[in-house]
């Protein structure tokens, strides 16, 4: 009896686990568990970051590291952390938070004095949260001068990071073309107001991770996507 009882809860167990890595898009939160390709995004918030620990953790496949904000504003932490991201075996890419209302050619160099192509595994990402104030229109004019800066600087499109909310209220059929990460701290998947395929999904602001002693934000591929789709073309 004891034999026949143990051999159900083992089933049981079974049946649980292979629910959960069966659901891989549906409303569970696997957080560092499910099959997806995962990833952090870090900056001077998270202090010194023991990288060495960080690449040991296998299930952290890449970083976007930020390099600049606005015109002047450089990340003190980006050319230690993306030195030892590279040295401890990580995927990294470099991203640089957008100021709408702030000079973009100044902004693009700004970026470019950090972001170096021969350092980048992956494409560049811009950060996108604020309106800085502007109408819609006026932001997306702002937004999209400079997108195609950055594109031509670079050669190829950037990935667009920003969060559910703001995407549905200022660009919803606006983003054609580009890959996104979106943000959203929820067990259920974002949804976009136009439907918009979504490359990455940062599901949590407040991730723990070896090696680093404060929340991390972490992400993951969504559905079939892969890494290779963010791969930074060095021509």
């Amino acid at each position: 009896m004891k034999r026949h009882i143990l051999f159900i809860i083992s089933l049981l167990i079974l049946g649980i686990q292979y629910s959960t890595a069966q659901n891989d898009d549906g409303n569970v939160l696997c957080e560092d568990t499910c099959r997806h390709v995962h990833g952090i995004d870090l900056s001077h918030y998270q202090g010194e970051v023991f990288w060495e620990t960080v690449g040991a953790n296998s299930k952290m496949a890449y970083v976007y590291l930020k390099a600049t904000e606005g015109s002047t504003h450089i990340d003190k932490t980006y050319e230690r952390n993306i030195e030892l991201a590279h040295r401890y075996g990580l995927k990294v890419g470099s991203y640089h938070f957008f100021r709408p209302k702030t000079d973009l050619g100044k902004q693009l160099e700004n970026f470019k004095s950090q972001c170096r192509p021969g350092d980048q595994d992956l494409i560049p990402m811009i950060d996108i949260e604020s309106t800085g104030g502007l109408k819609t229109d006026e932001f997306c004019d702002s937004l999209f001068k400079f997108l195609d800066m950055v594109e031509k600087a670079y050669r190829q499109k950037p990935l667009l990071y920003t969060y559910t909310n703001f995407y549905n209220k200022h660009l919803v059929g606006k983003l054609d073309g580009y890959k996104l990460m979106i943000a959203q701290y929820s067990d259920e998947k974002p949804k976009l107001a136009d439907d918009h395929d979504y490359t990455m999904w940062q599901y949590t602001a407040k991730g723990r991770i070896n090696g680093i002693n404060t929340y991390v934000d972490k992400s993951r591929f969504m559905g079939r996507h892969s890494m290779r789709e963010i791969r930074f073309k060095h021509f």
